[in-house]
């Protein structure tokens, strides 16, 4: 389904509710499923997270998780430590060119028996489950932190628990810590000093309820749109914490040079425009942050910014090479984007506030780049190719966006 959104001038000021966020949702799935007393409050609706709940409960032999790359790697963790368990795991074709051997070997470093079925180091996989004895391992820290914690998910159920070497600088840190602290929140003894993480192992635990907090990813398109909309638009989103677990929460600090507030009352925050942008250059270090790289880099060009974002590796290898994508796709308005292995410039300035035929925007099957261009409506009328993509992290994004105004139409 390809659409159509229409310019509008400003979005209408109303309230929106996020569904939980997908990463600790996802977290939360897999400890239940190691712990069944585990009870999960606002969790995602999301297709990532479906895909997960449903490869834990229904027990098949082979199990496709589509573009869904957290659930193949924690996933491939749980299936490893379950006893008399066989399990072929593989996805979309994309994902079958999305590596996993780093989490693989080190899974085999505890013993752990898996096959690649066809290209080494990449799904899909078989699986046999088996108990686990061994507890000291290492792994490379730099490539995707989700390795580390799909490890550190199923280390309190090994009998000796888990002590983990970390090599190389760690990427996406705050993702581990979530990972770390949801630990923490039903029970599980961590420590996290240097480059060692030591999980305990944990048999008998209390039972928990583990409240998922609104998604900070999903809400970075709602900066976005105050970012590009008029001095004195706002709007409200509920279900949000101010001190997060999500590393995508630094996405208050980045809008306030795009001239957007956040004011926190309880649970909800209030998103303002309140000044032009400050300068008219941004430079951002988003190590922590990778999935909030697309919103800033549209927000941008709307703006008609200069940027130079880094810290960028793991984007090569998401649902798309999401550094060439937004290459490709911003250099449609005709602006020019430099990209390296780990960085985005956007290097001349671009004026798309204009009445041109409108520009189609490809998703290459990437919920982030339907989302991310969807606010340069508040700037001129452009198509989105594939607009159901977003079903992947959040299904009601389309419909969320009518509640504030946007125009649209399928074309």
């Amino acid at each position: 389904m390809n659409i159509r959104l229409h310019k509008i001038e400003k979005p209408e000021s109303r309230i929106i509710k996020i569904s939980g966020s997908k990463s600790e949702t996802n977290r939360a799935l897999l400890l239940k499923a190691l712990q069944h007393s585990i009870q999960i409050e606002n969790g995602s609706d999301s297709d990532d997270s479906y895909l997960m709940l449903q490869a834990i409960s229904e027990k098949k032999e082979v199990i496709d998780i589509g573009h869904a790359g957290t659930a193949m790697r924690f996933l491939t963790a749980y299936f490893a430590i379950q006893p008399d368990c066989s399990v072929i795991i593989k996805g979309s074709d994309r994902m079958h060119e999305r590596p996993i051997g780093i989490l693989v070997e080190a899974l085999k470093q505890l013993g752990a028996e898996i096959h690649y079925l066809e290209k080494q180091g990449y799904p899909p996989l078989k699986i046999i489950g088996k108990k686990l004895i061994q507890n000291r391992i290492s792994i490379q820290a730099t490539v995707s932190s989700q390795y580390i914690s799909a490890l550190l998910l199923i280390a309190f159920r090994l009998e000796n628990g888990l002590r983990l070497q970390l090599i190389g600088k760690v990427t996406s840190v705050p993702y581990i810590k979530m990972t770390l602290q949801m630990l923490n929140r039903i029970g599980v003894k961590t420590d996290w000093t240097d480059d060692v993480i030591t999980v305990y192992p944990a048999s008998e635990l209390a039972d928990t309820t583990l409240s998922i907090e609104s998604d900070w990813s999903s809400a970075s398109y709602y900066y976005a749109i105050i970012a590009l909309s008029p001095v004195g638009t706002f709007l409200e989103l509920r279900d949000f914490e101010k001190e997060s677990l999500q590393g995508d929460a630094c996405i208050i600090r980045i809008y306030e040079n795009f001239g957007v507030t956040t004011h926190f009352k309880g649970k909800s925050i209030r998103l303002e425009k309140v000044a032009s942008p400050a300068k008219e250059y941004l430079e951002a270090d988003l190590t922590n942050a990778p999935d909030i790289a697309q919103t800033i880099a549209v927000t941008c060009l709307g703006l008609n910014i200069l940027c130079n974002l880094t810290g960028l590796h793991t984007l090569r290898i998401k649902e798309t090479d999401r550094l060439q994508a937004l290459k490709n796709e911003i250099e449609k308005w005709g602006g020019t984007v430099c990209i390296t292995e780990n960085s985005l410039q956007l290097t001349s300035k671009i004026n798309i506030n204009r009445d041109t035929k409108p520009v189609l925007i490809k998703t290459y099957q990437d919920h982030r780049m339907a989302m991310a261009f969807a606010p340069l409506a508040l700037k001129t009328t452009l198509d989105i190719q594939e607009a159901e993509v977003v079903s992947k992290s959040y299904p009601d994004f389309w419909k969320d966006l009518k509640k504030i105004g946007f125009k649209m139409q399928e074309l």
